[in-house]
């Protein structure tokens, strides 16, 4: 009963801690502006191909991330200040997008090939996977060891946790349009434009978390 209890905290510890920094819902508007012009069944497509390449970012993040920045002689603080450019970039395109702009590209002209491609990058990485995400993913595998459940169950648990944030991904994205329907266009507009700019606020924090951290490293003279 006990572990019954201990895997459920580790379900919700992995959930709510992915689930805060990526808010879901907060990134309909831009899922909208970035796939104008679409059909629902593609956007359906998009929404499947999404929640799938988060699953499977987070999972590998958890259990390998920090064996693959090693492999490369990366510190997680570089990982940081890059994709926390990559974000900020992001959130400024967004940001002084015009109206007329948003409504331009056609995701309906998409090849196959193409709709997987744009599906990784930019829908996943790092409009729904950022490093912040990544980072807590590679935290939360690395503690691993130190949990009194059994190392099955914590491995399950954690998966489990990870499955349920790409679950909650795909149903925002996959209802994107009547949640816009309610918000209407000036408040979906609205909302596209708060957005943007928390994602670009969230690149500049996570960019000086990693600077603060490389500072810190530094040997003291």
């Amino acid at each position: 009963m006990t572990q019954i209890v201990l895997a459920f905290k580790v379900v919700f510890l992995v959930f709510a801690a992915l689930a805060s920094i990526m808010n879901p819902p907060a990134n309909v508007p831009i899922f909208l502006a970035s796939t104008a012009g679409s059909s629902p069944d593609v956007r359906k497509a998009l929404s499947w191909r999404i929640a799938l390449n988060v699953f499977l970012i987070l999972v590998v993040s958890m259990f390998v991330g920090s064996y693959i920045l090693d492999f490369f002689g990366l510190s997680l603080p570089i990982v940081q200040v890059g994709g926390g450019l990559l974000i900020m970039s992001f959130g400024w395109t967004f940001l002084h997008q015009r109206e007329e702009d948003a409504a331009a590209p056609s995701a309906t002209t998409w090849r196959p090939e193409e709709l997987a491609t744009r599906a990784f990058y930019p829908l996943t990485l790092p409009l729904t996977v950022g490093p912040g995400s990544m980072s807590i993913a590679i935290a939360l595998g690395a503690n691993t060891s130190q949990s009194e459940l059994y190392l099955v169950a914590q491995i399950v648990a954690m998966i489990t946790g990870v499955a349920l944030v790409a679950l909650s991904i795909y149903l925002c994205y996959r209802f994107a349009e009547p949640i816009a329907r309610v918000l209407g266009r000036t408040g979906t507009s609205v909302v596209l434009r708060l957005s943007a700019f928390i994602a670009l606020c969230i690149g500049v924090q996570i960019i000086w978390n990693g600077l603060t951290a490389l500072i810190r490293a530094m040997p003291k003279q």
